[in-house]
């Protein structure tokens, strides 16, 4: 069994990590698992514990989601969570409105769906997790650190293919290993 997950890899430029810092600078003090920059990725869809004789399953109904989908430029703006104010749970990054990474959320979410790997109640929503939160001690300076950073513009960067991943849980951490990765197009 293999942990997998399909996703967009990010690489952050300086104006991103300056954020990224600046956010992890302001929120010190609160008990929040930081994602590590080289880990970034905007998860399209968690596969979960998936047997190895499902890749090759996987395999084409990426290639037929990622063929359909021309390769686009994404701009990373804004900073939310999930959850509510009062108990907030994951921090992230988000998405400008772009209608081409919803068109490509959709399609891997129906190809995979097809191939007999369920579509998630929720809705996609495209967005970067940035930290885990496991408490917040001072809600008003974390909302207020929110909102300093909800408008900020991360990147624009070239998207031209999404990747197979599996999750590794190592006691040093998360290790994110490329299974496969599709060209968009």
């Amino acid at each position: 069994m293999k942990r997998l997950f399909v996703a967009i890899k990010i690489v952050p430029d300086e104006n991103f990590l300056k954020s990224y810092h600046a956010l992890r600078y302001a929120l010190q003090l609160e008990k929040i698992s930081w994602v590590k920059p080289d880990n970034f990725h905007l998860t399209l869809k968690f596969l979960g514990k998936t047997p190895e004789e499902k890749l090759p399953v996987i395999r084409t109904a990426l290639q037929q989601a990622a063929a359909q989908t021309p390769c686009f430029s994404m701009k990373m703006a804004g900073t939310g969570i999930f959850g509510s104010s009062y108990k907030p749970r994951v921090l992230w990054f988000g998405v400008e409105n772009d209608e081409t990474i919803h068109q490509l959320g959709e399609m891997v979410l129906n190809s995979l769906d097809k191939a007999g790997f369920p579509r998630d109640r929720q809705n996609f929503i495209p967005h970067l997790t940035i930290g885990r939160i496991n408490k917040i001690e001072h809600k008003k300076m974390f909302q207020e650190a929110i909102a300093a950073h909800r408008d900020d513009f991360l990147q624009e960067f070239p998207v031209d293919k999404i990747i197979l991943y599996e999750s590794l849980l190592k006691p040093s951490g998360v290790i994110y290993r490329v299974i496969m990765d599709f060209p968009l197009g």
